[in-house]
């Protein structure tokens, strides 16, 4: 975001009528008010109404992020993000805000490995004026080397207080960095601190050249408007817009892990910290297609929720962890990792922490979860579902990932179906597939002490591992 993460066209439209969803009898007809055209310069805008309350939002989509990146240049995204809110041809820096500000409206970024989004929400009678200033900064950006040179300051001190003096952060950027060999989800999305050094204007400016473009782009519009107008409008605004270079990045696969990988991160702070990750598959690559929402429902088996595995039994019952976690993301670009991250508690070494998780995980191997704490799981996966519908900024949020990563925005209705019909079998199937000790990554934060006091907490170190300072 405009702090850090966790973002028009030329001729007609094309010259098909607002349908909604496309007409597939095994599609959701939860979604069948989703709208979607194409205009000539390759902008897709998705349109779906939800008139509960007369507010919208707009969010633009650029297929562009830290994973698109390469050695020397990290950081690029999130640095070109940042200057999207320093002025265009006609709007002086920070302009963009206050307009928005002045229209009771409120806007912001964020970049990911995947995309780099920006967003607008205002009363529904004022899109236009959203319209009229992402149009503009999509091909128009200034990018005065001024407002550069003190941006980049600006990320410079986020990457120090969000990464450098932030131990757990620290051990998650050397993690990803020492579990990945090949895919760009290695560096960080705020980049190397080397690479931000030596970072400079021309570097934007060639990469909002390359990326930034409607042929590269979607724009999302949820809320109380009619989507007629909206494509209307979008014409207007967008339609003048030169496309971009018909681009497609390299695909940079992960070659299998041939072995355990161990790394410790020596670092200022109060408590250890345990991170563990194995390597899986996405939707976009998995050679099974069941197998990315058995690892989803795995993940939600073991966290999701107080009533989950790790919180009933590490946290409540062994009382090893004050807190330990799972995460596993199906809907991304790349193939990524399964991971859990863990505090042991106090008088709990980090050893005894892993064995501790590792004893749950070979309970996922060899017994099958039994039906009733699946059917939680479910309940719970519909009603999150339920929930998300509440905003109308999520709505496009979901809409606007699933489009950039690749996925298309059909298949956010047909999630919850599909991670529901996942049986106890499948979740042991994946667990013995992929949760291997080959195929594992293990980082352990050592706690340093903080201001020359001997820190609080209780680790132990194995011979050999890796430090990394």
């Amino acid at each position: 975001m405009k702090p850090y993460v966790l973002m028009v066209l030329a001729a007609m439209l094309v010259a098909l009528p607002p349908v909604a969803a496309r007409t597939d009898d095994a599609l959701s007809a939860e979604h069948q008010d989703v709208y979607e055209q194409i205009l000539d310069n390759g902008l897709k805008i998705l349109v779906k109404r939800d008139d509960r309350s007369p507010i919208v939002t707009s969010q633009v989509w650029y297929k562009v992020g830290s994973s698109y990146e390469h050695g020397g240049v990290t950081g690029v995204s999130h640095a070109l993000e940042h200057m999207m809110f320093k002025g265009t041809e006609q709007l002086a820096p920070g302009e963009f805000s206050r307009i928005i500000a002045e229209n009771g409206g409120d806007e912001n970024a964020f970049t990911g490995r995947d995309y780099t989004a920006y967003f607008e929400t205002l009363a529904a009678d004022r899109l236009e004026i959203a319209f009229k200033l992402e149009a503009d900064r999509m091909r128009n950006l200034a990018l005065p080397a001024d407002e550069f040179a003190k941006e980049i300051e600006v990320v410079k001190e986020e990457r120090r207080l969000r990464i450098d003096d932030d131990p757990e952060a620290l051990t998650f950027e050397q993690f990803n960095a020492t579990a990945y060999a090949a895919s760009p989800y290695r560096h960080p999305i705020i980049g190397w601190q080397s690479d931000l050094e030596v970072m400079n204007v021309e570097a934007l400016r060639d990469w909002y050249r390359m990326w930034y473009a409607p042929n590269n782009a979607t724009l999302v519009v949820v809320g109380a408007v009619e989507p007629d107008e909206v494509f209307a409008l979008a014409k207007t605004y967008f339609g003048p817009l030169e496309p971009g270079p018909a681009l497609q990045p390299r695909p940079r696969k992960e070659p299998a892990q041939q072995g355990e990988k161990r790394l410790v991160v020596a670092a200022p702070a109060n408590e250890p910290y345990l991170l563990m990750g194995w390597k899986t598959p996405t939707l976009r690559d998995a050679e099974v297609s069941w197998e990315p929402y058995a690892l989803e429902m795995l993940a939600s088996v073991l966290d999701a929720g107080s009533s989950s595995r790790f919180s009933r039994e590490l946290v409540r019952g062994e009382r090893v962890a004050v807190s330990v976690g799972a995460s596993y993301n199906a809907f991304a670009r790349l193939s990524g990792m399964l991971r859990i991250d863990a505090t042991p508690a106090k008088g709990t070494s980090i050893k005894a922490l892993e064995q501790a998780i590792l004893a749950q995980l070979e309970r996922l191997r060899t017994e099958p979860v039994n039906e009733q704490e699946l059917a939680r799981i479910r309940s719970q996966l519909i009603a999150d579902k339920i929930y998300e519908r509440d905003s109308v900024f999520y709505q496009a949020m979901l809409l606007g990932r699933f489009e950039t990563v690749g996925l298309g925005w059909e298949l956010v209705d047909q999630t919850v179906e599909r991670l529901s019909a996942i049986t106890p079998e499948q979740i042991q199937a994946v667990a013995r597939r992929y949760l291997t000790h080959e195929n594992r990554t293990v980082a352990l934060l050592d706690p340093q002490p903080l201001d020359g006091e001997k820190p609080s907490g209780e680790t132990a170190m194995t011979t050999g591992e890796r430090h990394v300072h």
